[in-house]
């Protein structure tokens, strides 16, 4: 039986946007692997959990599943539960925020027999809370997920006395979530009673219009998203009314991070407001992405060199240590393949498309070493990510992965989803 290991431990102690994007392309691969069987393990080792606890209740339930009548079921689930005890046995202690392991014999290729006894493991970004043991036809990755969430959720509300918009702010992500009109009517220039009485039915109008929204802003900020802080803004004082006169529930009143001016109100305010907050969402991944993006923009419209894009380019610079930071689309499907000869040592690396690997491999196994014509040789395949961030180790630059979800990912995505800042014109 094959065995395969794979671990996202990270040395770094700040939980940085590659390691969550190891997790996160982890998650998704391993929602797609199925054991014939209850075959797969899973295990949440909490940071106060001592390694001689779990591996000694590990081998309680290797003993019990010597009672499981199926052979092969009971060969998998014993072989993945010395697989993980063999792991946990590695660590002196348990890590600051636990341990998350994954393990089991996955199908492959060629029916039953052909299994391969797979393990991940996981250092997670917030501690683990619960210990949890399960063994079963699927990995158990919601406790994960949910380490995930962001939690430092921030709303925008940009209201004037026409509309409003609603947005969130999360993560590596920002977006409008809805929009609605007020109702209102438009100031009058008539004179006399007929303009006080229509300023009184117009002010009734907005006191029903700012209880509406702050209804409204209740179910999405608190009861949808619970948003840890708010941004108001909007054009002129109706804003400012609104905040002053305390529509809003007391616990978004609490939260009140800042009341912006804007030129605009709605949708389109809800953008100008993310753009003009900066200091107000310093420590929100999104806006960190943003500033990276666009100082690369500036840098690539200027005549400094301060940045270059494409891959080559790029690998160049890195050689040179002219590299500061390197910027990849966190949806960018590139994979490196690696040939290396048996022979000689000779290796050829090539960038290729996750669509075209099996090809790609098959091509590069068959070629022969184009130093000394061996056909005998070693291929290996590495994410892009994963590639860059080994690449750039000797040189100390450091690599951000950027959502593709936002504006500034898109842009970043146009260029090829992989640009650099340089440290100086190489």
């Amino acid at each position: 039986m094959n065995i395969a290991e794979t671990s996202t431990v990270s040395d770094n102690k700040k939980f940085d946007s590659v390691t969550l994007y190891r997790i996160r392309k982890l998650l998704s691969e391993l929602s797609d692997k199925t054991g014939r069987g209850t075959e797969l393990v899973t295990l949440y080792l909490p940071p106060k959990k001592a390694i001689h606890e779990a591996i000694s209740a590990l081998r309680e339930e290797s003993g019990t599943a010597s009672n499981i009548k199926s052979d092969t079921t009971r060969a998998h689930v014993q072989d993945a539960l010395t697989k993980v005890m063999q792991r946990l046995r590695l660590y002196k202690q348990t890590p600051e925020n636990g341990l998350v392991i994954f393990c089991g014999a996955i199908p492959g290729p060629g029916g039953p027999g052909n299994e391969i006894i797979e393990l991940y493991e996981v250092l997670p970004n917030k501690p683990v809370t619960v210990y949890l043991y399960r063994c079963d036809d699927h990995f158990h990755l919601d406790p994960l997920r949910e380490m995930l969430r962001e939690e430092n959720v921030i709303g925008i509300l940009a209201l004037d006395a026409t509309e409003a918009g609603l947005g969130i702010v999360s993560g590596d992500s920002w977006d409008v979530v809805d929009t609605t009109s007020s109702g209102v009517s438009g100031k009058t220039r008539k004179g006399g009673q007929s303009a006080r009485r229509y300023e009184r039915l117009r002010e009734m109008e907005l006191t029903e219009y700012y209880t509406r929204l702050a209804d409204h802003a209740k179910k999405v900020f608190l009861e949808q998203y619970n948003v840890k802080g708010l941004i108001v803004s909007g054009p002129g004082p109706t804003k400012d009314q609104f905040v002053k006169d305390g529509y809003l529930d007391y616990r978004l009143q609490n939260v009140i991070i800042g009341v912006l001016d804007t030129g605009y109100s709605g949708r389109e305010g809800v953008r100008e407001t993310f753009d003009k907050a900066g200091k107000l969402l310093e420590n929100v991944r999104v806006v960190e992405e943003r500033k990276l993006v666009q100082r690369f923009l500036r840098e690539i419209n200027s005549d400094t060199g301060l940045a270059i894009y494409g891959i080559n380019d790029i690998l160049s610079a890195l050689k040179k240590a002219a590299v500061d930071t390197i910027m990849i689309n966190d949806d960018t499907d590139i994979l490196v393949l690696k040939s290396k000869c048996l022979k000689c040592d000779n290796v050829v690396e090539k960038f290729v498309q996750r669509s075209n690997i099996v090809a790609e491999k098959q091509a590069m196994m068959s070629a022969p070493c184009p130093k000394c014509g061996n056909n005998e040789k070693e291929v290996t395949q590495k994410d892009v990510v994963d590639y860059f961030v080994d690449a750039a180790i000797d040189s100390g630059a450091k690599v951000e992965v950027i959502s593709s979800k936002t504006e500034d990912g898109a842009m970043l995505k146009s260029f090829g989803g992989v640009a650099a800042l340089l440290r100086y014109r190489s």
